[in-house]
């Protein structure tokens, strides 16, 4: 039991040093810190006896890369791994330096507090822990601490999976961000029920540029080949389209489960009744509502240089998510709303990607919950975004987004990635380390 205790305050320290490293990326290859937080990391490895490898992909670019050897070598070794960079924080709109790593009121405050130092945290002071204590884990753990997941993982996952995929070439499972945090929503009766969402699935990635080409003339005369009103029309069309409902195996479940555990009907038979019972769902629905449909969001525009001047182009940009299953039919539906004159390439693309609901290691997860919270009701979700799945999936790598918390009811913890004054619960911190000892030691 002290060793346990004493793991769970490693994980706080070990997050709190992390997150002074200011490991700040701002895309397009304009990033700094990752260096130095790979050899913090590198050095708490080797105090704990793991060999662990920092692999540059661009000077500064650091990627640390370590096994850890288990009980059953015959076994496929488990992957975990996490991100060292982070996106901007401007200190002026902060409550605590961003970067101060300072525990106030119960929380542990600065960017990357929840993405996703506390989950590299978590792992560094458990493989610490199994170091003193002479435990294995069940089965060999490959640990990845890589760069630039913030931007497209070029100098990170990605480069990695490209350059060196014999790293990984015996994992047969990966464990990362974006999953297994209590969710405190309202069932039927009143009562308030724990959801944890572990992350099955996550939408693709078809960042769009559209690029609209007319006749260029004076503003004062009518046009009927105008670039920017072509633009206009086709990213209007885009907005607002309704596109239809698809339920893939994590949805359906995430749905059906959940409507269980609050007590609400759950009518999947239609699109209405989908709709319907997503809102009957109420918070719990919040958590499903981006991944019941693809969507197709404008995000930039540019055109034009001067207000009397008609411009031979105009451009547009359009965050553009893709359920799994679901590529082709979308990519043909949006070249039949951009219209004539209208052009569409991909800005970035990276195809969905989904683990089985009903498999080992999913029990596994929710085994490792609720042994820490008995009421725990663990659900499959499928996650809007995207992470360093996508990249591990090319090698055949079931990736799940499991990076255990207990949050305090009310918490807004899906502001906090990204947001002003990230913080993580101390508390949190240490449940999460017990739930992720547990399955990591056992899986």
């Amino acid at each position: 039991m002290a060793e346990q205790v004493l793991a769970e305050q490693h994980a706080v320290e070990l997050c709190s040093a992390l997150i002074r490293f200011d490991t700040t990326n701002r895309g397009h290859g304009d990033s700094e810190g990752e260096r130095d937080a790979a050899e913090y990391v590198a050095t708490v490895l080797a105090d704990a006896g793991v060999e662990a490898k920092i692999i540059e992909s661009a000077p500064g670019r650091a990627n640390v890369i370590a096994r850890v050897p288990g009980e059953d070598p015959s076994l496929p070794a488990l992957l975990v791994q996490g991100h060292l960079d982070v996106v901007p924080a401007d200190a002026a709109d902060w409550s605590v330096p961003p970067f101060s790593g300072e525990i106030r009121d119960g929380f542990l405050w600065g960017r990357g507090a929840t993405d996703m130092k506390d989950f590299c945290a978590m792992v560094l002071a458990i493989v610490a822990e199994f170091s003193r204590t002479g435990r294995k884990p069940r089965r060999d753990l490959v640990l990845a601490f890589v760069a630039d997941e913030e931007d497209k993982g070029d100098f990170g996952a990605h480069w990695l999976v490209t350059e060196h995929p014999e790293l990984f070439e015996d994992c047969a499972v990966g464990i990362s961000e974006s999953g297994g945090y209590s969710y405190h929503v309202p069932a039927a009766d009143g009562s308030m029920v724990r959801l944890y969402p572990i992350g099955t699935a996550e939408r693709g990635t078809a960042h769009l540029k559209l690029t609209a080409r007319g006749r260029a003339g004076h503003g004062s005369r009518p046009n009927d080949e105008n670039a920017v009103s072509r633009l206009v029309a086709a990213v209007d069309r885009l907005a607002n389209h309704r596109w239809p409902v698809h339920l893939t195996p994590a949805v359906r479940a995430f749905l059906e489960r959940t409507g269980a555990a609050l007590g609400v009907p759950v009518d999947l038979s239609s699109e209405s009744t989908v709709d319907a019972t997503v809102t009957a769902l109420g918070a719990a629905g919040s958590l499903v509502l981006p991944t019941v449909r693809n969507s197709t969001t404008p995000t930039v525009l540019d055109a034009g240089y001067k207000v009397n001047v008609i411009p031979t182009v105009a451009t547009a940009q359009i965050d553009t998510r893709v359920l799994p299953g679901t590529e082709d039919a979308l990519l043909a539906e949006i070249d039949r709303l951009l219209g004539p004159g209208v052009e569409r390439e991909f800005v970035a693309h990276q195809a969905p990607v989904q683990a089985p609901v009903d498999s080992p290691w999913f029990d596994a997860m929710a085994s490792a919950l609720r042994e820490e919270d008995a009421d725990a009701v663990v659900v499959p979700y499928c996650m809007g975004g995207g992470t360093d799945a996508k990249a591990f999936t090319k090698l055949g790598i079931e990736c799940y987004g499991f990076a255990p918390l207990s949050l305090p009811t009310g918490f807004p913890y899906r502001a906090m990635a990204h947001g002003v004054d990230e913080r993580v619960p101390v508390d949190g911190l240490h449940f999460g380390t017990r739930v992720l000892r547990r399955f990591i030691a056992d899986c």
